[in-house]
């Protein structure tokens, strides 16, 4: 038997890297997921079904909600994955680099969760977990939107974890923050660079999708029924 038999999981920006590595782990132990994702799957998974959703459109993300209940009737997972960066120095920094940093890791995040936590609330059962970074514990030069809305995820975190379950609903809300993760994104950086940021880790090295994904099935499973409102830092012992 799989630790999430039977459960109904939603993975956002579930199309490749860390979302991929976490779908189709879920997807391993017994879930029914939902990769939502602005871009095709670049994967094919039994029981991982793709849909193109984005998540800062209000009106999208109700559809895709009437969708997912019509055909599933619950959610008991619900994984606030999809980010994007546009990095600058503050003094340099545009607008429209601030709002669409601000509107996907933040209000994507918000606009998922306001239809989804409710459901868990209603149904009496559920975990949420958001995706945060090493950024959004210890910002980052160059990266003041990107480090504002993880930091802004985790107060989203507490928030949530005490409102969703203050009427006595099993729903746990918890983050995961993750240090430098060797997905695509890093694949494009220079060899030395990289070299640089395993230094900067207790365990000299970069992690693994997989890695992250294990510790979002951990918080998804039963194993850690009595964890919520708490941030795992999986960064290999990160020093900034």
């Amino acid at each position: 038997m799989g630790r999430l038999d039977n459960k109904v999981a939603i993975v956002t920006g579930g199309a490749k890297g860390l979302g991929q590595a976490i779908a189709e782990m879920f997807a391993s132990e017994g879930a029914r997921v939902i990769a939502a994702d602005m871009g095709e799957l670049t994967y094919s998974a039994k029981n991982v079904f793709g849909y193109h959703l984005n998540v800062t459109d209000v009106k999208g993300v109700q559809a895709f909600y009437d969708d997912v209940v019509a055909k599933f009737g619950k959610v008991d997972i619900l994984v606030n994955n999809a980010g994007i960066t546009r990095d600058a120095m503050t003094r340099k920094m545009t607008d429209d680099q601030w709002n669409q940093v601000i509107d996907v890791n933040l209000k994507g995040v918000f606009n998922m969760t306001r239809l989804f936590g409710p459901l868990m609330e209603t149904n009496g059962y559920g975990s949420i977990i958001n995706i945060s970074s090493v950024v959004g514990v210890y910002g980052n030069i160059g990266q003041a939107n990107y480090a504002a809305t993880k930091a802004g995820v985790l107060g989203l975190t507490m928030t949530w974890a005490k409102e969703f379950a203050r009427k006595g609903a099993n729903v746990r809300c918890n983050a995961i923050a993750p240090g430098y993760i060797m997905t695509d994104i890093l694949k494009t950086i220079p060899q030395d660079l990289l070299d640089g940021f395993a230094k900067l880790t207790m365990l000299g090295r970069l992690g693994q999708p997989v890695e992250i994904a294990n510790a979002a099935l951990f918080l998804a499973s039963e194993e850690s029924s009595y964890i919520t409102a708490q941030t795992i830092n999986v960064n290999g012992g990160m020093r900034l």
